[in-house]
């Protein structure tokens, strides 16, 4: 399998052979852990479209650009089949140095099908969009994505509720435009105390707002309508300010 990058690191593969060619997915070499007492944030994507379908001979994950015909043959709205918009905020998760400095302390995606997973934060996903699709749909048919060099999984299905995952005292905040109340972020972490760990959860679909009944607290980071990814980004940024990551 090539690459994604010209980097020696740790390539994802399928758990089990199969005969299709898929996208390759990385993992770096961990860096070291801040300290338990030191905080960190954990991010659940919710409502995230991640559906496979047979579509002609082969199984594809479905998006409103390539089968729009096949989704509205089947009466369905291809504006809701948007794999894009997960990809996206993956992205800005990963490539953030609030991961790279060992602050990400959890990675959940829960999909509007009920399924959900687990993402290891040391994983390099592919990226190009068609790769990802490949990779998410390898994930679905073989439950799990591991290290080619290695047993890490690198992304696994997962029992749910995604309450059992996260750590006991640790508070869930909700992001949705339409919230009660517009808070400025760096203000609102400071004051629930730095050496806590935050759960964020975002929504990861086209339209709507997330319903999740697990949350503390609902706010929006800004008066306007934001995409998943720029509200990831506001998150990202306010903890690498506040924890002074350069």
């Amino acid at each position: 399998m090539v690459g994604v990058e010209d980097r020696n690191e740790d390539v994802a593969e399928e758990e089990a052979p199969g005969p299709s060619s898929v996208p390759d997915a990385a993992a770096p070499a961990p860096v070291p852990a801040p300290s338990a007492e030191d905080g960190g944030v954990i991010f659940v994507l919710e409502k995230a479209s991640l559906e496979a379908a047979k579509v002609g001979k082969n199984y594809q994950l479905l998006n409103c650009d390539d089968h729009a015909t096949f989704l509205k043959r089947h009466k369905r709205d291809p504006a809701l089949y948007r794999p894009d918009i997960l990809h996206q905020a993956l992205l800005a998760i990963l490539d953030s140095t609030l991961n790279k400095a060992g602050r990400l302390k959890g990675l959940y995606v829960h999909t509007e099908k009920n399924v959900l997973i687990q993402i290891n934060p040391h994983i390099r996903i592919p990226r190009t969009f068609k790769r990802f699709s490949g990779l998410m749909l390898q994930l679905l048919q073989k439950l799990s994505i591991r290290a080619s060099n290695g047993p890490d999984k690198l992304m696994r299905i997962v029992k749910q509720p995604v309450t059992r995952h996260l750590p006991l005292g640790a508070r869930r905040i909700g992001m949705s435009y339409s919230a009660p109340k517009v808070v400025q972020l760096s203000e609102y972490v400071a004051a629930a105390g730095l050496s806590s760990t935050f759960v964020f959860v975002v929504g990861a679909m086209a339209h709507g707002k997330i319903d999740a009944d697990y949350i503390d607290d609902l706010v929006a980071v800004s008066e306007y309508p934001l995409s998943a990814m720029w509200c990831i980004a506001r998150i990202c940024s306010s903890f690498e300010q506040q924890w002074h990551i350069l």
